[in-house]
């Protein structure tokens, strides 16, 4: 049914768990599966150093989050490709699915952003009403 799926992980448990049902997916034949991780950017940021400690943490912290699901597709026998993208979650991943034409989004219920979610609104929400492509969010 679906040919190209692409997990969104943002290292959190929700993503964990929409991760191993990806690679679930992944077994059939034809289907290729990738992952995308979004460096969030500072909405308001102070000074270019901020910007640079920010990213230097987001990109370690992804470091961990990728070996990881590496390993647990390897153990599945599954193959897939990283990436990781600067920017803001929604729109970065809205813009991965167009351009790579992906046909399901794979994500958590509840990411890492949990209280900036509950002031402004759920990434999840927003995916699910903006991707161009299916959306299967997993809890």
């Amino acid at each position: 049914m679906y040919e190209k799926i692409l997990i969104a992980n943002d290292g959190s448990d929700g993503a964990a768990k929409a991760l191993a049902v990806a690679i679930k997916m992944a077994h059939r034949p034809k289907v290729k599966l990738d992952m995308v991780c979004v460096e969030e950017m500072p909405y308001a940021p102070a000074t270019i150093d901020e910007v640079v400690e920010e990213r230097l943490e987001e990109n370690h912290r992804f470091e961990k989050v990728i070996e990881h699901a590496r390993l647990q597709a390897r153990a599945a026998h599954v193959k897939f490709e990283t990436h990781v993208v600067a920017g803001h979650a929604v729109p970065s991943i809205i813009e991965f699915i167009e351009r790579g034409g992906f046909d399901l989004l794979v994500i958590g219920y509840m990411g890492h952003s949990a209280i900036y979610n509950r002031l402004i609104g759920s990434t999840t929400d927003r995916l699910v009403e903006l991707a161009p492509c299916h959306v299967l969010v997993v809890k």
